[in-house]
């Protein structure tokens, strides 16, 4: 197993290996990894639907799909749903489609938000489609002083209305009045649940609101701290290379996908771990 760090504050790439057969001392190591730098890029994977879900469950229960982005049903890897613009017989095979994708943290907008995201690089594009990656535990240890104190004991409001590809969700009514949003309420200064160590905690910039301010206040500080916890020195741009296995720590991380070109094709698979807490 080989080892480079990606940038100094996230990111560790990992070649060498083969997660199918790692022994649990193996495994012990890539966990620790991703706990220390958030972010870990296995390369040159081969798995099958099945090997990924068992893959996943080395770092927890996996959750199920969403109930809207459900596409698989395979009974060995019913975790597992698809990430893709492709579309077959006129149907969709997966979600998200060729769009951009904002800077998120998954499924935030429920009480308790997975811990680790798992993504398969099946098919990949060339031109576009870069994944972005942001520590927030980074961000947050280095903000300005006054800005944290602004942030300490507020709560914010993660919507549940859109995905992170801007698409309104089936049942959902689109959002007027941000303080009315639908969806779970986070501290936006939170601790990890295993490490203790705090983060930011901010979802998703669209119809966020921190809870009990004027809405106009509120969005002038969350103007500010997404200025701030985007800057490059917090950052890692993926290039996706055919048979990536990704997992980035859904506690202390933001990410986002860049738009590509429609006619590409692009499959990604992908499962998520509930968290301990």
């Amino acid at each position: 197993m080989e080892i480079r760090n990606l940038t100094p504050v996230i990111g560790a790439e990992i070649t060498g290996v083969d997660v199918r057969t790692l022994d649990d001392a193996g495994f012990s190591k890539i966990e620790e990894l991703w706990l220390q730098r958030c972010l870990i890029v296995v390369r040159d994977q081969h798995l099958t639907p099945a090997e990924l879900c068992a893959f996943g469950r080395r770092f927890g229960e996996l959750e199920p799909p969403p109930a809207s982005e459900a596409r698989r049903r395979d009974e060995e890897a019913a975790e597992m749903w698809i990430i893709s613009n492709v579309v077959e017989n006129g149907k969709p095979i997966g979600a998200l489609g060729s769009g951009e994708a904002e800077w998120h943290t998954d499924m935030s907008y429920i009480p308790s938000p997975p811990s680790a995201s798992v993504l398969y690089g099946r098919e990949v594009v060339t031109d576009g489609g870069r994944t972005w990656f942001g520590n927030m535990m980074a961000a947050l240890e280095s903000m300005p002083p006054d800005l944290r104190e602004r942030l300490e004991g507020r709560t914010i409001n993660h919507d549940a209305s859109y995905t992170s590809a801007g698409d309104l969700r089936k049942g959902m009514q689109a959002v007027t009045n941000v303080t009315a949003a639908p969806g779970a309420r986070h501290p936006v200064i939170r601790p990890h649940s295993v490490t203790a160590r705090e983060a930011l905690f901010t979802g998703r910039r669209t119809n966020s609101w921190v809870v009990g301010m004027d809405v106009a206040e509120s969005e002038k500080l969350l103007d500010e701290i997404w200025a701030w916890c985007t800057r490059d020195e917090f950052l890692h741009v993926h290039e996706w290379r055919p048979n990536d296995l990704l997992v980035w720590d859904n506690r202390s991380t933001i990410h986002r996908r860049e738009a590509f070109d429609a006619s590409a094709r692009r499959v990604m698979w992908r499962c998520q771990v509930r968290d301990v807490a």
